[in-house]
C-alpha cells in the first residue's frame, strides 16, 4: 500500500519515470500483479510509451483474477482504439463485454464505437447508447463513449453536451486521471472541433 501511495504521488506530480519505477517494484507482489501492471501501463502512457503500456495491459488481462479481467481487457481495447488499431480493439472489447458484469453496457457501447471505426456497419447505435446513459457506468468515462456514439449517429447536440462534460470533468480534477485519459480528451476535443465546424458550414 505504501508503494501504491508513492506511485500515485509521482503520477500526480507528473514524474512518470519515477511512477513506472515504483510500479515495477510492485510487480514483485504476488497478491495483485495485474493491478501493478495496470499502474505500470498508465505510467508508460504518461511517458508516451504506448507499446510498453500495451504489453503491461496484455499481461494484466492474462494474470488477473476473473473479477478484474473485463476491466483490463477494456483498458487494453481503449488504448488500441485510440492508437487507431481498430480491429485489435474490437477483439479486446468483445472479450471485455463477455467477461463484464455491472459495467457491461459501457463495454458493449465502446465495442460498438470500435466497430464503427473499423468500418463495420453497426445497427442499433441509439439503443446501445441509451442503455449506457441509463446505467451507472454511463457517468464519468461513460460520457466519453456516449458522446462519441452520438457523434457517429450525427446527433451533434447530444454529442457536444456529453463530450464537453467529459473534457471539463477530466481536466479539472486529479492529475493522474487527466494523464490516464489524455488520449480520450484529445479525441473528444477533435470531435468537438468537427461538430463546431459542421455547424458553421450549416449556418
Amino acid at each position: 500500500m505504501l508503494l501504491r501511495q508513492l506511485y500515485l504521488s509521482h503520477m500526480e506530480g507528473r514524474r512518470f519515470a519515477d511512477a513506472l519505477a515504483v510500479a515495477e517494484q510492485m510487480l514483485a507482489d504476488p497478491v495483485m500483479p495485474d493491478v501493478a501492471r495496470q499502474d505500470a501501463a498508465r505510467a508508460c502512457l504518461g511517458l508516451g510509451e504506448r507499446e510498453g503500456a500495451l504489453l503491461h495491459l496484455r499481461i494484466a488481462s492474462r494474470v488477473s483474477p476473473p473479477a478484474r479481467r473485463a476491466f483490463h481487457l477494456w483498458t487494453l481495447g481503449s488504448v488500441l482504439f485510440l492508437a487507431g488499431q481498430y480491429e485489435e480493439a474490437v477483439g479486446s472489447l468483445s472479450r471485455a463485454a463477455r467477461w463484464g458484469t455491472t459495467d457491461k453496457p459501457l463495454y458493449r457501447a465502446q465495442l460498438a464505437l470500435a466497430r464503427c471505426a473499423a468500418g463495420e456497419a453497426v445497427s442499433g447505435l441509439a439503443t446501445i447508447r441509451e442503455r449506457l446513459e441509463e446505467a451507472p457506468c454511463g457517468q464519468g468515462y461513460g460520457q466519453f463513449v456516449i458522446g462519441s456514439l452520438a457523434f457517429e449517429e450525427k446527433n451533434d447536440a447530444l454529442a457536444e453536451r456529453y463530450l464537453a462534460l467529459f473534457v471539463q470533468r477530466t481536466t479539472s480534477g486529479r492529475v493522474a486521471l487527466e494523464v490516464a485519459l489524455s488520449g480520450e480528451v484529445a479525441y473528444a476535443r477533435r470531435l468537438l472541433r468537427r461538430i463546431r465546424a459542421r455547424r458553421r458550414r450549416a449556418g
